[in-house]
C-alpha cells in the first residue's frame, strides 16, 4: 500500500485517544496530556467508556460515537481489546492508527492470534497501523506529540525512525542537549503493518525532512526496504545504527559460503548496496545526518586542518589516518601565500598550527588561503579558547568564509563553556557542522566521504558484458534427479556442469569408479594428477584427508584409489562414489573462492574472496547481492585483502576476467533459487587463466517440492525483467528490439537524446537540454525495476537506440507517471504505440490503478496516440494538458 494514508498519521487534523485516562501514569493518560501540553492545534477526542470527561475534555464512549471524522487514533488499551477497536476505527473511516499497547507476539501463541485479527481488519479497511508496542509519533513543527513520553524535541530537518522505544527516549534526551532538531520521531514498534520501507518512502518525499536516520534491530521486508532506500539515498542521506553488530548466524551450513557469511556482514553489504551510511553510535548518527544535510559532500578523503592548538590537531590526524583518510597536500602557491601572511614561527604544513595567540585576522587569512588549496576536499577548523580570538568572532568569520567555497567545512570548538556552546549553535544554524572534539569532527568527515564514494561507485556506468543464456532446462534435470534420489548435495560432475553452462572455466575433471578406470583416466589427463574421493556425505574433503596431490604414476594411482576408498568407508555414514581425477596445476596463482548462500532476511547473497584450505581461517571475503553488473563485481573484488595484496606484490589479479566470472555466477544464482548454497573453492587464477577446481552445491528441498513459481523471489534487488523483451518490425527492412533499459545503456541513451531535434526534446522535457551529465543519465538507466521500468527500442543490427518509454510508480503504489520518446526519423512507424502498449503492461504488472503524463498542448502526435489508447485529457495550465489512463 506504499505511503497511502501515512500523511494523516504525520499531519492529522483530528486525533482520538482510545484508552484516554485521568491517571497520569497510564499510557492513555500520558498520550492525551502530551498532546494538550504541546499545544497541538487539531481536534482531540478522548475515548473512555466510563467517563464523560477526561482531563477536562469531553470524552466519548467509543470512536463510533465521535460525530466528526478522525484522521488518527492512538490505542492504549489492553491487548485483547485492540482487534475490536481496530475494526471500529476501520468502520468509521479512521485513516491511521498508532497502537501503543503491548502484549502481542511477545506473549506467544495467544498474542500472535491477536495480531492476525488486527491484520485482517487492517487489510479490509485499508487503515495504516504503526505498532504494536509503539512509543508513538512526534512532529515538533506542528506540536504533534502522539506519544506517551514527556520528552520534548527541537524542530529540525532530521526524521528519526527507531525500532526501540527506549532508544527513542534516550535519543531525545541527547538531541535536546546537543540542540539537534527533528522533522519527526517515529517508534515503529513491532511493524505489524507500517514498516521501515513505508517510512523511508514517506520521509523521502517529505519537504520538511532533509535526512533520515534509523535505529534498526532487524529488517522484516528486505526487498521493500532496499527499494525505498535506493530510491532516496541519492537525494536524502540515510544513516543507520544497526543493533547487534557482532551477532553472527548460528545456522548449520554445508559450505564455506554458509559459515563465512554472518548477519553483520550481510547488513553491511546491504546498506552499502543501497547507499546507506552505517555508523556505530547514536551521537554519530545525528552528527552525520546534520553534516550531510548542511554541507557539500567531500569527493576525496583529503582533509586540511587549521588549528590554534597543536595537540588537538595531532589527535585529529591520528583519527583521520585510522579511518582511511589523509592530510591534503598543500600546493606551492598555498605554502607561499601562508609564508607571506603568517608569523615566521608558524610551521607551514598540514595540519596548519597558527598558534594560541592567533587573532581573528590571522584565522581569517589562514582559512581564506587554505580554502583555495586545490587538493583539499574538506577543511577542519579546530579552536581552543585561548589568545585573542573569541569563539563568537571565529564562528561569524567561518560562516562568512564558507560562502567562498563549495567544499566541506567542519569545526571543532573544544570547550563546554557557554560561549563555545552558543558559537556551536550559531554555526549549526548557518549550515556549518560544529563539534566538541576533533575526533567527532573527523569521524563525521569520513562518514560523509564514505557516503559520496559509495554512491559514486554504485552509479558508475558498467561495461557491457556478453552473457549468453544457459541451458537451464538441462540443468534443472540434474536438480530433479538429485531430488528424486533423496540427495541435498549435487555430485561434483553435476556441479561442474552448472559452471560450464555459464561459461565459468573449470579444471578438466574425469570420474573413475574402479582402479582400472583411474589408471586409464590418469594417463589421459597426464601426470602429475590430483585424486579426490567422491562422497555426498564428506563435506570438506581436504580437511578430512580425502584429497591427494601430486600423484605421479599408475602404481601410485591404484594405491591412492584404495586408500581413499577405505577412508570413505570409515567415514560413517559416507558412501564411496569413485574418485575425481584432475591435472595438478603448477602455474603460480591465487587461490580464490566464489560462493552463495541464502539468508532468511536478505535472500541470495554472493561471497568472493581468498580461497583454499585456509578460507575460514583468514575470512577475507566480500559480500554482494545479485544481480551483479561489471561495476558491482569490480567493487566486490576491490573490497578484499587479497586484491590489495596483489597490488602491493605486483602480481595482479586479472580483474577483467574475474568481473566476467562474477557476473555469470550472479546469473546462475538468479536462475536457480533451488540451490541454497554454492561453493567454488578453490578458484585458481594465474595471470591469464582461471579455473574452478572444486565445486559444492546444496539444494533447498522445500523449494524443490513445489514449483519455483509458487515462491517469492529470493533476491532483494529486482533483476532485469527480460519478460518485456519483444521484436517490432518498423518496415520491410528494419526490425527493432524492445527491452528494459540497463545501466550499461548510458552512452547509447546519451547519443540518442543528443540526436533529437529541438522540437522533439521540448515536447518531452518542456525545455532544451544543453548538456546531459552522468548524474542525469544514470537516473534514466540505473533503475529499481520494482518501481520504475523504462523500455528502450534499439535497431536489431546496430544496437542503436531509437526510442524509449517508461513508467515510474509513486510511493503510494497506486499511481505512476509515464513518458514516451521516439527519434525523429522513426516517428510515424508505430513505435510510439508499441512503447505505450509496453508501458500499460508494465503498469498492470506493478498493480497501478492509473498512469498519467504531462504533454504540451501542441504535441499533437502524442495527444492523438493517447486518445487512441483511451487516456482522459484535462487542462493542467495554458500550455500543458494532463493525460490519465485507468489501469484497474
Amino acid at each position: 500500500m506504499g505511503t497511502e494514508n501515512l500523511n494523516l498519521i504525520f499531519n492529522p487534523k483530528s486525533i482520538a485517544v482510545i484508552g484516554a485516562s485521568d491517571k497520569q501514569d497510564a499510557v492513555g493518560g500520558k498520550v492525551l496530556s502530551n498532546l494538550v501540553k504541546a499545544g497541538y492545534m487539531g481536534s482531540i477526542f478522548p475515548v473512555n467508556a466510563f467517563r464523560q470527561t477526561v482531563q477536562g475534555i469531553p470524552a466519548y464512549p467509543s470512536i463510533t460515537k465521535i460525530p466528526l471524522k478522525v484522521d488518527l487514533a492512538v490505542i492504549a488499551t489492553p491487548a485483547h481489546t485492540v482487534p475490536q477497536l481496530v475494526e471500529e476505527c476501520g468502520e468509521t473511516g479512521v485513516s491511521g492508527i498508532i497502537i501503543a499497547s503491548a502484549g502481542f507476539r511477545e506473549k506467544g501463541k495467544a498474542g500472535l492470534e491477536l495480531e492476525k485479527q488486527i491484520l485482517e481488519h487492517q487489510k479490509r479497511y485499508g487503515v495504516r497501523i504503526i505498532g504494536t508496542n509503539s512509543f508513538g509519533v512526534i512532529r515538533p513543527k506542528i506540536n504533534l506529540y502522539a506519544s506517551f513520553t514527556d520528552k520534548q524535541a527541537h524542530t529540525g530537518k532530521i526524521a528519526f525512525i527507531s525500532q526501540s522505544a527506549a532508544l527513542c527516549a534516550y535519543a531525545l534526551d541527547w538531541a535536546t542537549e546537543a540542540h539537534v532538531g527533528f522533522s519527526a520521531v517515529v517508534s515503529t514498534g513491532s511493524m505489524l503493518d507500517v514498516d521501515l520501507g513505508d517510512l523511508i518512502d514517506y520521509f523521502g518525499t517529505d519537504t520538511e525532512t532533509r535526512s533520515i536516520v534509523l535505529y534498526i534491530e532487524s529488517v522484516k521486508n528486505a526487498r521493500k526496504f532496499m527499494s525505498a532506500a535506493r530510491n532516496f539515498t541519492r537525494n536524502k542521506p540515510i544513516i543507520v545504527v544497526k543493533a547487534g553488530r557482532f551477532k553472527e548466524s548460528s545456522e548449520a551450513t554445508l559450505s564455506h559460503s554458509g559459515s563465512l557469511v554472518g548477519e553483520t556482514a550481510i547488513y553491511d553489504a546491504a546498506f552499502k548496496r543501497a547507499g546507506i551510511v552505517r555508523v556505530d553510535a547514536i551521537r554519530e548518527l545525528f552528527n552525520c545526518a546534520e553534516a550531510l544535510a548542511m554541507q557539500p559532500n567531500p569527493e576525496k578523503p583529503d582533509l586540511t586542518i587549521i588549528t590554534n592548538a597543536g595537540g588537538p590537531a595531532i589527535m585529529a590526524t591520528d583519527s583521520l589516518v585510522a579511518r582511511g583518510g589523509k592530510l591534503a597536500k598543500l600546493s606551492e602557491e598555498t605554502i607561499q601565500a601562508l609564508q607571506e601572511t603568517l608569523p615566521s614561527y608558524c610551521s607551514i604544513s598540514n595540519p596548519l598550527d597558527i598558534y594560541e595567540d592567533a587573532t581573528p585576522e590571522r584565522f581569517r587569512k589562514a582559512i581564506e588561503i587554505c580554502i583555495r588549496n586545490p587538493s583539499s576536499s574538506g577543511f577542519l577548523i579546530i579552536y581552543t579558547p585561548q589568545g585573542s580570538t573569541t569563539s563568537s568572532e571565529l564562528a561569524q568569520l567561518i560562516v562568512d568564509l564558507t560562502k567562498q567555497t563549495k567544499k566541506t567545512v567542519i569545526t571543532a570548538l573544544m570547550s563546554e563553556d557557554n560561549r563555545c556552546l552558543q558559537a556551536r549553535k550559531f554555526l549549526r544554524r548557518n549550515g556549518v557542522p560544529a563539534f566538541t572534539t576533533p575526533e567527532e569532527a573527523v569521524s563525521t568527515f569520513m562518514y560523509m566521504y564514505n557516503y559520496t564514494q559509495n554512491l559514486t561507485l554504485l552509479y558508475q556506468t558498467p561495461q557491457e558484458l556478453s552473457i549468453e543464456p544457459a541451458n537451464t532446462r538441462l540443468l534443472r534435470e540434474s536438480l530433479r534427479r538429485a531430488f528424486c534420489e533423496g540427495r541435498k548435495v549435487l555430485t561434483l560432475p553435476e556441479a561442474i556442469q552448472f559452471l560450464r553452462e555459464y561459461k565459468i572455466p573449470t579444471v578438466k575433471t574425469l570420474i573413475a569408479n574402479t582402479r582400472e578406470e583411474a589408471v586409464a583416466l590418469a594417463s589421459e589427463v597426464g601426470y602429475p594428477i590430483v585424486m579426490k574421493a567422491l562422497s555426498l556425505q564428506a563435506t570438506h574433503k581436504f580437511k578430512i584427508g580425502m584429497v591427494k596431490l601430486d600423484v605421479c604414476s599408475s602404481a601410485e594411482t591404484v594405491s591412492v584409489f584404495d586408500e581413499l576408498a577405505n577412508k570413505i568407508k570409515k567415514y560413517t555414514p559416507a558412501e564411496f562414489r569413485g574418485v575425481a581425477i584432475q591435472p595438478m596445476l603448477r602455474e603460480r596463482g591465487y587461490e580464490l573462492m566464489l560462493g552463495s548462500k541464502r539468508d532468511k532476511h536478505f535472500g541470495s547473497v554472493i561471497v568472493f574472496g581468498a580461497g583454499g584450505t585456509a578460507t575460514e581461517f583468514f575470512k577475507d571475503t566480500a559480500i554482494g547481492f545479485p544481480p551483479l553488473t561489471q561495476t558491482l563485481a569490480k567493487i566486490l573484488i576491490e573490497e578484499t585483502k587479497i586484491y590489495q595484496h596483489s597490488i602491493a606484490s605486483g602480481y595482479l589479479l586479472n580483474v577483467n576476467m574475474l568481473e566476467d566470472i562474477l557476473v555469470r555466477f550472479s546469473q546462475l544464482v538468479l536462475d536457480f533459487p533451488e540451490i541454497t548454497e554454492i561453493d567454488v573453492n578453490p578458484l585458481i587464477m594465474s595471470e591469464n587463466e582461471v579455473a574452478a577446481v572444486d565445486i559444492r552445491m546444496v539444494l533447498d528441498w522445500d523449494r524443490m517440492m513445489r514449483e519455483v513459481a509458487e515462491h517469492k523471489d529470493t533476491i532483494i534487488i529486482a533483476s532485469h525483467p527480460q519478460k518485456y523483451n519483444m521484436i517490432h518490425r518498423l518496415n520491410a527492412e528494419t526490425e527493432a528490439t524492445l527491452r528494459p533499459i540497463k545501466p550499461e545503456d548510458e552512452a547509447r541513451l546519451c547519443e540518442f537524446l543528443m540526436s533529437l531535434s529541438q522540437e522533439t526534446i521540448r515536447f518531452r522535457f518542456f525545455r532544451i537540454l544543453k548538456e546531459l551529465p552522468h548524474e542525469t543519465l544514470t537516473r534514466y538507466c540505473n533503475l529499481d525495476y520494482d518501481r520504475e521500468i523504462a523500455i528502450v527500442a534499439e535497431l536489431k543490427d546496430t544496437k542503436k537506440i531509437i526510442g524509449v518509454g517508461g513508467v515510474i510508480a509513486e510511493p503510494n503504489g497506486k499511481n505512476g507517471e509515464f513518458a514516451v520518446l521516439v527519434g525523429d526519423r522513426w516517428q510515424g512507424l508505430g513505435l510510439g504505440s508499441k512503447l505505450m502498449d509496453g508501458i500499460i503492461n508494465i503498469a498492470k504488472d506493478l498493480r497501478l490503478e492509473k498512469i498519467y503524463g504531462y504533454v504540451l498542448v501542441n504535441n499533437f502526435k502524442m495527444l492523438h496516440l493517447c486518445e487512441k489508447k483511451g487516456f482522459k485529457t484535462e487542462t493542467y495550465d495554458e500550455d500543458v494538458v494532463k493525460l490519465t489512463l485507468k489501469i484497474i
